[in-house]
């Protein structure tokens, strides 16, 4: 049955992509965040993404729509980082299995890239904010609609064979998608399109706590007040803010709050000093290699020549040291330097695009932008995600945003109400 009803939306989405290649990415970006493949039977095992991807990049080629190829700065750092990687990749410890992560890692990059080169109208951008929340929102309300009904005693988890599999990476996608939730609320006049945007909100939160992840609760802690500062310090927020956290410590089990205790003993914790150890071996890689390890540097061997405990063996748990560890101190100077960037435009959109009417969308969107990136920075200190496509859709949209107000695209477009759907004009 989910066979019958996924197969016909991916062939339409390929079809219209001929056509209209900037829907295509729409579809790459859908199947690629959500992979709603995966969740049937027959297609899981299809080459869905890259199906939609070169059909996206063979209408590209010949369409007559608009394409912008000026590259911004964020977009050089990128592609920067990007051939770091590569050169790393020639350097890595294990090529074949760096290689295969590689191919992985420049699709979704490439794929960001191409993004930026498609979509140029406001429509296009709120549309595709409308697909990155939902993508990632779908499971944030059916995760929370899971933790309501069991009172969090279970752990909620992601889909099978992604980026966010893990209820840890689960929760942290959950966090970074819950301003642009937001950011869509502030958009639409309609009141039921609102309130159903706030329980989505709501159950994505209960979701992520529901993850039992210590690390999502800190990253929530720090995107409630990013929200609540960045939103206009509006007492209304606060109050909600109070009032879910009320909420969640009535409604939480007792082995919830047992579980996040352990964030103040670290010390007593296998998992965090795990964590640690895996932090000390990446350092001290990287400070051995000047090219760093590759992709693939969790093993054995690895961790007998560089970490204090050779036999506790895992995988970075952080974004920061994942890139330390497999790129070395150039790769997560290009890597931090990226999100640094991202951050200051969108603070500019934020403070820029009050300057308009037309354009407080803009600053809007600058300011949900910084408050998911709080939110990636801070959950993402905990997680290996420092590929993971969500983040990178923040940079598109600011980059995207930038450009539109530098193009002056009010007076260019005809002017219509709100978003109010995903295809839905603005």
């Amino acid at each position: 049955m989910r066979d019958l009803i996924i197969a016909p939306i991916i062939v339409a989405l390929c079809l219209i992509a001929l056509r209209r290649p900037w829907i295509g990415v729409l579809g790459w970006t859908w199947i690629s965040l959500m992979n709603p493949h995966a969740l049937s039977w027959q297609l899981s095992s299809l080459p869905v993404a890259a199906t939609m991807a070169g059909t996206t990049l063979l209408a590209a080629l010949f369409t007559r729509e608009p394409r912008n190829f000026k590259i911004s700065a964020e977009m050089w750092v990128l592609i920067a980082f990007m051939c770091w990687m590569t050169i790393t990749l020639t350097l890595a410890f294990d090529f074949d299995n760096s290689f295969t992560m590689w191919k992985r890692v420049m699709k979704i990059d490439f794929m960001v890239l191409v993004t930026i080169v498609l979509l140029h109208s406001k429509r296009q951008l709120i549309a595709f904010i409308w697909v990155v929340a939902a993508s990632v929102g779908f499971y944030g309300i059916k995760g929370g609609l899971f933790t309501l009904a069991t009172a969090g005693s279970y752990r909620v988890w992601g889909p099978t064979g992604t980026y966010i599999e893990g209820n840890n990476e689960l929760a942290l996608a959950l966090v970074i998608v819950t301003p642009l939730l937001r950011f869509l609320q502030l958009q639409t006049q309609s009141k039921w399109i609102r309130y159903g945007l706030t329980a989505a909100m709501l159950l994505c939160v209960a979701a992520a706590l529901g993850s039992h992840s210590r690390g999502a609760l800190l990253a929530i802690g720090a995107m409630a007040m990013a929200l609540w500062w960045f939103g206009g310090r509006q007492i209304g927020i606060l109050l909600s803010i109070i009032a879910a956290a009320a909420a969640a410590y009535f409604f939480m089990p007792e082995e919830w709050f047992s579980r996040m205790h352990t964030i103040s003993e670290y010390q007593d914790d296998g998992s965090a000093m795990g964590r640690i150890n895996a932090w000390t071996m990446t350092w001290n890689l990287a400070r051995d290699r000047f090219f760093g390890g590759g992709f693939e540097i969790y093993n054995a061997t690895l961790y007998a020549l560089y970490a204090p405990n050779p036999d506790s063996v895992l995988v970075a748990h952080s974004i920061y040291f994942q890139v330390l560890g497999e790129h070395g101190f150039v790769g997560l100077a290009l890597f931090l330097a990226l999100w640094i960037l991202v951050w200051w435009q969108a603070g500019k959109l934020r403070k820029s695009g009050r300057a308009r009417p037309e354009t407080r969308w803009v600053a809007e969107l600058g300011a949900m932008c910084q408050v998911s990136l709080i939110g990636y920075a801070v959950g993402g200190a905990f997680l290996s995600l420092a590929y993971f496509d969500l983040p990178y859709n923040l940079l598109i949209m600011v980059v995207l945003a930038r450009r539109w107000v530098q193009s002056e695209g009010w007076s260019k477009e005809t002017a219509s109400p709100p978003a109010t759907a995903p295809g839905g004009s603005t």
